[in-house]
């Protein structure tokens, strides 16, 4: 039981960092902000990573290999993230047109998607705006 509420207790941590940076961050990056927390060993990080990945309150980055907090509950809209390469910053949005169009063209096809989740690389309107 123990390790249950430390697991717990170390998500929230995770959770609560995260919630604090601007950028997603990586497994490493976290392990190294949260040393002085006690998170030593990769594995705590990457279970607490997979405890709030499960539960909806934070998003892997794919191509980043890096998570961000959820911005809100998507009540089953595809989650599409605007990625700038110049700064990092992301940007998550939920439409409904675009998940309704990702539906019918699964049905359409066949194709049971698991985990709509879109990125789209290039330049925010402050990088932009700077050229």
């Amino acid at each position: 039981m123990e390790k249950i509420h430390k697991d717990l207790n170390n998500s929230e941590i995770v959770f609560e960092y995260l919630k604090n940076k601007a950028n997603p961050l990586t497994a490493y990056e976290l392990l190294n902000g949260l040393r002085s927390k006690g998170m030593i060993a990769p594995t705590t990080i990457y279970r607490a990573l997979e405890k709030l990945t499960d539960s909806g309150r934070i998003h892997k980055i794919e191509s980043l290999n890096a998570w961000t907090v959820c911005c809100e509950n998507h009540n089953k809209k595809t989650a599409i993230f605007e990625i700038c390469d110049d700064c990092g910053n992301v940007t998550e949005h939920l439409d409904s047109s675009f998940t309704e169009s990702i539906k019918k063209l699964s049905k359409r096809t066949g194709f049971l998607p698991n985990k709509p989740i879109f990125e789209i690389h290039g330049q925010c309107a402050n990088c932009t705006s700077s050229i």
